[in-house]
């Protein structure tokens, strides 16, 4: 049973901690805020002990009644929090994107592999069943050979909020920072670390506050498979992925967020089918069981989870996604 503790006391921290409940393997034993008033609001919602309870994350941080860590604070937060969590050798799943850029994540997996504790980044999609599936239809090549994919994330943000963490830059925000990561992150599982990238015609769209809000790229891997991808927090965009094969086509109609019950449409050939997957947890109590069990198992790389070596790959490439596209 891991004891885990959450920093940040936002909407995630709340999809944490209700998520927790359905888990066999898990339980929320403290909670860190810098605001009084939402240490205790949740302290009562989810009956955390009065001694679990901080105002400093460094309490929280260096209690022995916890294993591991939740950091689910703003971007520009994470690093210092990673820091810290190593250096008290507690495990960490932290929200993404994990860092604001290519440095700060070779300095985090720096502390990381120094301190021997266990790190993913927290992108729920790739523990659900969905995506083992989807996995094994490629490597059975019920496709063929894969010749290309598009991608795309995206949702419109009506009112630009200058001090929020998705329109400040001080804050890591933008589309790229935001939600880059599940395009990148997806070719990441599908391709090794022998698969060649080369990113071309990227381009994108600024906002007064001088963030990103919507990119697009093309990625060519291994001078064969073109990959399309695409984010935005200006449009609501399809939200789907398209694998073209050699023999066949698999939509994901849901592949980020999927629910307990999901949908694949899957063409082989001259015959079609759509592929019904159920999953017993929701998308983030299905990371948490997933996560729970890897740090039970001091096992600190997953191919189904975004470990460190993952999340160094998918920051290289927003990194240089971000500057491709710079005003």
């Amino acid at each position: 049973m891991i004891k885990w503790g959450i920093i940040g006391l936002g909407n995630m921290a709340h999809k944490f901690a209700s998520s927790i409940e359905e888990t066999n393997n898990s339980k929320l034993i403290g909670i860190a805020s810098l605001s009084n008033q939402r240490l205790k609001s949740f302290k009562e919602e989810f009956k955390i002990n009065e001694k679990n309870a901080h105002s400093s994350y460094e309490d929280l941080i260096s209690s022995k009644d916890i294993d591991a860590i939740y950091i689910a604070t703003l971007n520009n937060t994470h690093l210092d929090l990673i820091k810290k969590c190593s250096e008290n050798k507690k495990d960490v799943l932290c929200e993404k994107p994990f860092t604001l850029n290519d440095d700060e994540a070779a300095v985090a997996s720096n502390f990381i592999k120094k301190n021997n504790i266990n790190f993913y980044e927290g992108i729920a999609y790739r523990t659900h069943d969905q995506t083992k599936i989807i996995k094994k239809i490629l490597d059975q090549k019920e496709i063929g050979e894969i010749i290309s994919i598009d991608s795309s994330f995206g949702f419109e943000v009506k009112r630009i909020k200058p001090d929020s963490r998705l329109f400040s830059k001080k804050l890591g925000g933008g589309s790229i920072l935001d939600i880059g990561c599940y395009p990148l992150s997806f070719l990441n599982l599908l391709f090794n670390d022998n698969n060649d990238y080369k990113i071309s015609n990227a381009r994108g769209d600024f906002t007064s506050t001088g963030v990103d809000n919507h990119a697009q790229a093309e990625i060519i891997i291994n001078d064969t498979i073109n990959c399309s991808i695409q984010v935005s927090i200006k449009n609501n965009l399809e939200n789907k992925i398209k694998i073209k094969g050699s023999n066949g086509e698999i939509i994901v109609n849901n592949p980020w967020l999927p629910d307990k019950k999901s949908t694949l449409d899957i063409k082989s050939g001259s015959s079609f089918h759509k592929k019904f997957i159920n999953s017993q947890l929701n998308i983030y109590a299905n990371q948490i069981q997933k996560i729970s069990d890897n740090f039970e198992k001091k096992m600190n790389n997953d191919r189904f989870a975004v470990d460190i070596s993952d999340s160094l790959k998918i920051m290289k490439n927003l990194s240089l996604w971000s500057n491709l596209i710079k005003q």
